[in-house]
């Protein structure tokens, strides 16, 4: 299960809402100095063997070979003084690269 938090929701929403689209893509590219990264991108419709997992109808598209390494992750929006984006809570994440934008796990 993936969890959307509800500034998370809202913030997929307007985007969607926005761009025409239909959802956020979650998954994972190779690479980083931890080894994989998360990636983040708006699509206009799933995949036909996507996992979908909706939260105040803002919907997250997970390819079900990113779902193990994903599994019980927590999508945040952050909007504040300092930092403003999507943040990532992945308990599968064992080491984290200093910059924090790649992990790995075991």
């Amino acid at each position: 299960m993936i969890t959307i938090t509800e500034a998370a929701a809202r913030r997929i929403n307007e985007v969607v809402t926005e761009r025409g689209v239909a959802g956020l893509r979650f998954g994972l590219t190779d690479g980083g100095c931890s080894g994989y990264s998360y990636m983040l991108d708006f699509e206009r419709e799933a995949d036909e063997d996507d996992m979908v997992f909706e939260q105040d109808g803002a919907r997250v598209y997970v390819h079900p070979m990113h779902l193990p390494f994903l599994q019980g992750s927590v999508i945040r929006f952050l909007d504040g003084d300092f930092q403003t984006g999507f943040q990532i809570d992945n308990p599968n994440a064992k080491r984290v690269c200093g910059c924090g934008e790649s992990f790995d796990v075991d």
